[in-house]
């Protein structure tokens, strides 16, 4: 029997990749080539000079979104280059188009410059109808998506940042009611202050949580403390509100919910053992997280949860981005904002009623057919909401097309 190196390899070679293009109308005869290509091609093209936006409605554009990274940090392998980060890229381009019908075109940037990557994706806005930041190093990524969300006029997202956010956080909000515990008031730690740790400490904040502290390796972040980037500091004002200090293990100690986006190992069994009691336990990192499943519960977790598919509870962005960005391009939305991230990480609880949480169970699994459909809808409702959508839609109708277009 083939392992899983033998099988990725090989079905990678045998297919030149996992990904392709195909034309969604035919091309057969002379007819079909004056009206697909010239002369019938200038049909459009004059139509579009006269009015940019129809771009989106009579070319692919409209349905493209563009996976862009520069290879600097690629799942848990690190700065790789962007031609090993392009299986990564092509893998999560599959992704999209199975889960919310979404063209998506990897592109793999020979630059670490974030000057360079910030203009070359600017001058890329023509083509696509919305960019996917992937598998760029921290704390670059933050100014990359901020000038990029400053200067275009579609969605920018950076999916390790804020896919990470919104999945943890359906899952913290499923666990909590499993619990009967309030976002308000539980005591929540996140070990791991990088790209995803901030975007879910940022997330968990705006949902609520108001007892919240963030731990890196240097300990506990508070209003103050040296050597924190622009985003930790500004996450330091706003959580830890008391400035304690201290490292993980202190902090752990009577607290209702422990997140990791950090390294394997690092729960320790007499770490989640001092948690309060009906403790959550999330431990998202990759491949091997903070602790496993089977780890947690024997130290007396009540929920726990990773980011691996062979345990339960997997916290999984693939119930995220293909939503997410589902529902802006089907609106037009200039941007993804908070209240559509919050949107989505509810739309994603919601798909569990009370009666249905179990301890195993605290989240629905990235193959349930209604949560990109779901998500959609919540986030064009969002989008139409918050003024960022070019066109107004019916949610419900979009989620009904959702799920026809990807027949989930």
């Amino acid at each position: 029997m083939m392992n899983i190196r033998e099988e990725a390899l090989n079905i990678r070679r045998k297919h030149q990749g996992i990904l392709g293009m195909a034309a969604k109308v035919p091309l057969k005869n002379r007819q079909d080539l004056s009206i697909l290509y010239t002369p019938g091609v200038a049909e459009p093209c004059k139509d579009i000079k006269a009015d940019k936006d129809l771009s989106f409605e009579i070319t692919c554009r409209g349905n493209m979104v563009a996976v862009v990274t520069d290879g600097t940090r690629v799942l848990g392998l690190g700065d790789i280059g962007p031609e090993a980060g392009l299986p990564v890229m092509e893998g999560k381009a599959v992704l999209f188009k199975t889960f919310g019908d979404i063209d998506a075109i990897p592109i793999c940037l020979d630059t670490k410059d974030p000057d360079k990557i910030i203009e070359t994706v600017r001058l890329l806005q023509p083509s696509f109808a919305g960019i996917n930041l992937e598998d760029i190093s921290s704390p670059k990524c933050y100014d990359i998506e901020d000038r990029l969300k400053e200067i275009m006029d579609i969605p920018v997202f950076h999916d390790d940042q804020h896919g990470t956010a919104i999945a943890a956080l359906s899952a913290v909000i499923g666990a909590l009611r499993f619990v009967k515990k309030d976002i308000k008031t539980a005591r929540i730690i996140v070990n791991g202050a990088g790209a995803a740790g901030t975007a879910i400490g940022r997330l968990l904040v705006n949902a609520g949580a108001a007892n919240l502290v963030m731990v890196d390796v240097k300990g506990a972040l508070y209003d103050g403390m040296e050597g924190l980037n622009r985003v930790q500091a500004e996450l330091a004002r706003n959580t830890n509100k008391d400035k304690k200090q201290g490292d993980l293990a202190a902090f752990a100690q009577g607290a209702d919910v422990l997140i990791g986006v950090s390294g394997p190992g690092l729960f320790t069994k007499e770490i989640i053992a001092a948690m309060a009691k009906d403790a959550i336990v999330f431990g998202m990192a990759n491949p091997v997280p903070e602790t496993t499943y089977a780890d947690a519960k024997a130290a007396g977790a009540r929920v726990a949860g990773t980011g691996r598919s062979d345990a339960p509870n997997q916290v999984n962005n693939v119930t995220v981005f293909p939503g997410i960005f589902r529902g802006a391009l089907d609106v037009r939305a200039r941007q993804i904002n908070e209240e559509m991230k919050l949107a989505a990480a509810y739309a994603i609880a919601d798909l569990l009623p009370e009666k249905d949480l179990r301890e195993d169970f605290v989240l629905v699994d990235a193959f349930d057919p209604r949560v990109a459909p779901a998500v959609a809808a919540a986030v064009a409702k969002a989008a139409i909401e918050t003024g960022v959508a070019r066109v107004k839609a019916d949610p419900e109708e979009i989620r009904a097309r959702t799920a026809a277009r990807v027949g989930r």
